[in-house]
């Protein structure tokens, strides 16, 4: 075990002292292939499985995404491509009000800012790194042309999708409110993530909130979602740009989330009152 745990030391040393032979412009683009599952739950049981793959094709544009992480040492910039409807062909407006939208990362100056859309009106959210606890493991495995290793972390699943609303999260937060005010304690759900990194790209980056590993993330599941690096490039010719959103109204995570909460409390409520006439 320690024989392995000095190979991973002295491989990563290795890596780390080759990024200072990079030119102080290095750069990388990596295109991630996201997959995600859906549970069709008691619904689901009543389709034949005829209709269960005429469903998950018809969500097919929903559940499969293409990403690109733009990367130098220190910042990152992570956009989704173009959201289609699968039946219509298109944009998904409903889904872009809860999609996470165009990320910048420092991981020098420990900042995430973020442009979110909701409802036609722009929000800049600016925060910290989502933080996580790493457990680096000895397993490794081939992406590509690279050998990462495993990491594994336990992460608030709320924290990691501060950008959506469920009404479960919503009513979560009603019962951790007592009569007297005060917040009652409630179970918070995890959300469990694998992570696959190269320390043969030595920076810290990595799709979505996933940062903070001693190489660039290739390979990342958690809950029902799995991205994948299909195309990783180096020092491209045409040098890319990686600057931080600048435009929309300031918010932190928690602010967001907040006023997220307070606009579809007021559509639930609007359309009750609207059925009740």
């Amino acid at each position: 075990m320690k024989a392995q745990t000095k190979k991973i030391s002295l491989i990563v040393l290795a890596f780390m002292m080759s990024l200072n032979l990079y030119a102080q412009d290095f750069q990388g683009q990596a295109t991630y292939i996201s997959k995600s599952t859906m549970d069709l739950g008691n619904w689901g049981k009543r389709l034949s499985e005829a209709q269960k793959k005429q469903v998950m094709a018809n969500l097919k544009n929903r559940l499969e995404k293409t990403y690109i992480l733009n990367f130098n040492k220190e910042e990152s910039f992570f956009k989704e491509g173009d959201k289609l409807d699968a039946m219509s062909g298109a944009t998904d407006s409903w889904g872009k009000n809860f999609a996470a939208g165009d990320q910048y990362k420092n991981v020098k100056t420990n900042t995430q800012i973020q442009d979110q859309e909701f409802y036609g009106k722009r929000f800049l959210v600016k925060d910290s790194l989502q933080p996580i606890q790493w457990i680096i493991g000895t397993e490794t495995k081939q992406i590509g042309n690279y050998t990462c290793f495993k990491a594994t972390a336990s992460i608030p699943t709320d924290e990691l999708t501060w950008y959506s609303f469920s009404w479960d999260k919503l009513r979560r937060g009603n019962a951790a409110e007592t009569p007297d005010g005060e917040t009652a304690e409630t179970e918070i759900p995890m959300t469990e993530v694998e992570a696959w990194y190269t320390p043969q790209i030595p920076v810290a980056h990595g799709p979505s909130e996933f940062w903070g590993l001693p190489g660039l993330i290739l390979e990342v599941s958690a809950g029902d979602t799995t991205m994948l690096c299909s195309k990783l490039v180096i020092n491209p010719q045409e040098k890319l740009t990686i600057e931080a959103p600048d435009k929309g109204k300031e918010s932190t995570k928690k602010e967001y989330q907040e006023t997220l909460v307070t606009k579809m409390k007021e559509f639930r409520d609007n359309r009750m009152g609207r059925s009740r006439r």
